[in-house]
């Protein structure tokens, strides 16, 4: 561990030891928080299962590095983001830690205030910077992910962020993300059922990694959050795939458009178990 890891190893576990309220509770995987004081007070810590499998962990660091990596080089924006192994009395605890976003920024609630058109207009940033993505990444030899749901985007003048990096959706096959799924998951029941019904729990992810489903999820969100408004984003979302988008992802996403995209019935019910608030995972 390099002295800054120390430093950040520090203020982390001061940090923990005197958490507020967390700044969401829909993390899967955690509930975000923002230390009030100390040296990490501009940042937001997510905290996430510890364990005794150090080399599960240092490969979990570095499919993170290289997942950041593979992000800013496909040109999303990030809010400044470290990762730690954080050593407890024998276990091993994986840190993130990002700078923290203006509250008025998430794009959820932006969506949500604006009037039809500018919120039309932040859709297609959004959704621009979902297809640039796949564009850059499309032959790259991993199996690469992304999970740009409407609650992992803020919006700025330059406009989207997203601060969702965990897990690292790069270089792991679908079994053993499914297998990530499971050993980092807040919940004792999903830990409980998941070894019973694996494949329950490995369907999560395959949004993930469809990039035409990455689309179909915004737009399914949308809807749900602006629900009167929906004729007009699936308007939008039609002259989106027809203008913007090409081949196969252009087929798929028009085939589901004929109405609004649903929320898989195994998330659904996963979110239900789990108590999941649909708000910014921050």
């Amino acid at each position: 561990m390099g002295e800054d890891d120390t430093e950040l190893a520090v203020a982390v576990r001061a940090a923990m030891a005197e958490r507020g309220d967390p700044v969401s509770r829909l993390g899967y995987f955690c509930a975000p928080f923002r230390p009030s004081a100390g040296p990490l007070r501009d940042q937001v810590v997510k905290t996430y299962r510890g364990g005794r499998d150090p080399a599960l962990m240092t490969i979990l660091a570095d499919r993170h590095a290289a997942y950041v990596a593979c992000l800013a080089g496909a040109g999303v924006r990030l809010p400044a983001t470290r990762f730690l192994l954080l050593e407890e009395a024998g276990f091993t605890r994986p840190v993130v830690v990002q700078q923290a976003l203006p509250s008025d920024s998430m794009l959820r609630d932006r969506l949500i205030t604006a009037e039809i058109q500018p919120a039309l207009r932040m859709l297609t940033q959004a959704a621009d910077s979902i297809v640039a993505f796949w564009q850059v990444i499309a032959d790259r030899p991993e199996r690469i992910g992304y999970h740009p749901s409407i609650r992992n985007f803020a919006l700025d003048a330059r406009g989207p962020i997203f601060f969702d990096t965990f897990p690292p959706l790069i270089g792991y096959s679908r079994a053993e993300m499914g297998q990530l799924l499971l050993r980092f998951s807040e919940s004792a029941l999903i830990r409980g059922i998941g070894p019973v019904l694996p494949e329950r729990i490995r369907a999560i992810q395959d949004e993930w990694y469809w990039p035409a489903g990455t689309i179909l999820g915004l737009v399914g969100s949308a809807v749900r959050l602006r629900p009167g408004d929906g004729g007009a984003i699936l308007t939008w979302a039609r002259n989106f795939a027809e203008t913007r988008l090409g081949g196969a992802m252009k087929e798929e996403v028009l085939a589901e458009l004929d109405a609004p995209p649903r929320l898989p019935p195994l998330w659904t019910s996963t979110r239900r178990i789990l108590g999941l608030e649909g708000k910014p995972n921050v």
